[in-house]
């Protein structure tokens, strides 16, 4: 089965509508390595820059060193990354920590084990100039986001329901897709604010659409997708995950080198040729999710990939106090494991 990729990658060439983004990814490997093992990693965007950690260790043969030929597949949002796990259509997904969570409740026993957004990947924005100041002034208003279903949704959900505005009373949701259509969105006024990632927002620069972030400083600190697999598949492939995760940190390493950055673009645009064609955008863009790529001072010694517990704690109780979980879990760290951190990060 084939997914859809949602608008970005259509709107940034300005090109095919309907583009159904699978992209096999075929790496070199020496002959120290008797067979591959295939897996399908499920992301909700088609971006590759977004992803870049994976694209580069696919570029440099870091995956092919750990016997792994990864099939990337592009869909929409959290909850279908989530949905083609579930059905084994992908081994290994990225999905945002509130989806995992919300998908926890419904009995999908899925595993986050690689924190790929250790700092927000996620903002408020409204257009620069606006009389939105901050997330109160918004009452009354319509938030654009990319996905009903979207990681962004339970973002900006929770920054609401903790100033005390409920949704469809004091403020609406409306899907637009990312990028070119949520430009579309403000223009036209369909929408007063975006939720969206640091990619929507780098992409919506470049169209001339000059925003601002009202953001509240406690929601910078949340953190966004990473990778997650079903226990099942966990117990059952145990070598695969580590090799997943210490060919990613190779990646992460590599890609974070100002030396490497042209090659590291080169292997983004192998992965998504479309976003390659803007030189400096795909440059800005990859500089910008470095940085939310990088963890904090706090937690840069322990390593990337780190779930700091008290981070998903703050997730919970977000989620808690915006109705899209009725209880607290009974033991939140069986969603989550840092298991393999250490050995990942040992040079």
């Amino acid at each position: 089965m084939k997914y859809k990729g949602n608008n970005w990658t259509k709107n940034l060439a300005g090109a095919v509508s309907g583009l159904a983004l699978s992209i096999v990814a075929i790496v070199g490997f020496s002959s120290a390595v008797a067979a591959q093992t295939t897996i399908t990693v499920a992301v909700p965007n088609p971006s590759a820059i977004t992803w870049a950690p994976m694209w580069a260790a696919i570029g440099e043969g870091y995956f092919a060193d750990e016997g792994l030929e990864l099939q990337v597949e592009a869909i929409d949002g959290s909850s279908q990354v989530l949905q083609a796990m579930s059905a084994n259509q992908a081994q290994i997904g990225a999905p945002g920590p509130g989806p995992v969570l919300g998908a926890r409740t419904r009995g999908l026993d899925v595993i986050f084990f690689y924190n790929l957004y250790p700092k927000s990947v996620f903002g408020l924005l409204v257009k620069d100039g606006s009389a939105f100041n901050n997330p109160t002034d918004l009452k009354g208003s319509v938030i654009g986001v990319g996905t009903a279903d979207g990681a962004e949704v339970s973002f900006a959900r929770a920054i609401f329901s903790d100033l005390g505005m409920a949704e469809g009373t004091d403020f609406t949701f409306l899907p637009v897709g990312d990028g070119g259509t949520a430009a579309v969105a403000f223009l036209r006024d369909d929408v007063d604010a975006y939720a969206g990632a640091v990619s929507d927002a780098a992409i919506l620069a470049n169209r001339g659409l000059k925003l601002r972030e009202i953001t509240p400083d406690p929601y910078l600190a949340f953190f966004g997708n990473g990778y997650a697999a079903l226990q099942s598949y966990i117990d059952e492939n145990p070598d695969v995950i580590e090799g997943f995760g210490r060919a990613l940190v190779r990646g992460m390493r590599f890609m974070s080198d100002p030396a490497n950055q042209d090659a590291a673009l080169a292997h983004m645009a192998a992965g998504n040729p479309q976003e390659g064609e803007d030189k400096l955008f795909a440059a800005s863009l990859l500089g910008a999710v470095t940085e939310r790529m990088t963890p904090t001072d706090t937690y840069l010694a322990n390593g990337f990939g780190f779930q700091p517990p008290e981070h998903w704690e703050t997730w919970q109780k977000s989620l808690l106090a915006a109705g899209d979980l009725e209880k607290p879990f009974d033991d939140l760290t069986a969603g989550y494991s840092n298991g393999w951190i250490a050995g990942w990060n040992d040079k």
